[in-house]
């Protein structure tokens, strides 16, 4: 296999593969066989093996958030009362169990966390925030910005 300087282990028809099922998860193998030009088994071996070594993490639907219950969206970003190792794990341990958190990342900066939260409206996050997030092991401030506008959400990775 030819090497990529960005991805070693993969030829360009393994990142063909990768692009077009980004872009269409429910593609049928023998099309994307035929999008990628190789024949149906050859692509078929080459997705098991995109799943098999990770390339590939999982298949799901994308839902329309507001269609759901969901619309709002909400920034949040948490500072911690304290950057300690034990700190920060009772804080993603509690974080992980709240199902409106869609993200949650360690960042650098003026926060300690930034997370991406779906809710109903504003008094949906508004009764989140006041009964939920400031309670949450560690937290000593929270700073929220809602989502006036989506302008890019979840776009493909380029590669």
């Amino acid at each position: 296999m030819k090497a990529s300087s960005s991805s070693p282990e993969l030829d360009r028809i393994d990142r063909r593969i990768l692009q077009q099922l980004q872009r269409d998860g429910r593609m049928t193998n023998a099309d994307l066989a035929q999008s990628v030009h190789v024949s149906a088994a050859t692509c078929y071996r080459r997705t098991q093996r995109l799943f098999e070594e990770g390339y590939i993490r999982g298949v799901r639907a994308e839902i329309a958030p507001a269609r759901v219950g969901r619309g709002a969206l909400v920034m949040v970003g948490v500072v911690l009362d304290r950057s300690t190792p034990d700190s920060f794990a009772a804080f993603e341990a509690a974080i992980r169990k709240l199902p409106v958190v869609l993200d949650c990342h360690l960042v650098a900066g003026d926060f300690d966390y930034f997370l991406k939260i779906r809710v109903r409206d504003m008094a949906d996050f508004n009764k989140l925030h006041g009964e939920q997030l400031i309670a949450l092991p560690g937290v000593r401030q929270t700073r929220t910005f809602f989502v006036m506008k989506e302008v890019v959400d979840n776009g493909p990775l380029s590669f």
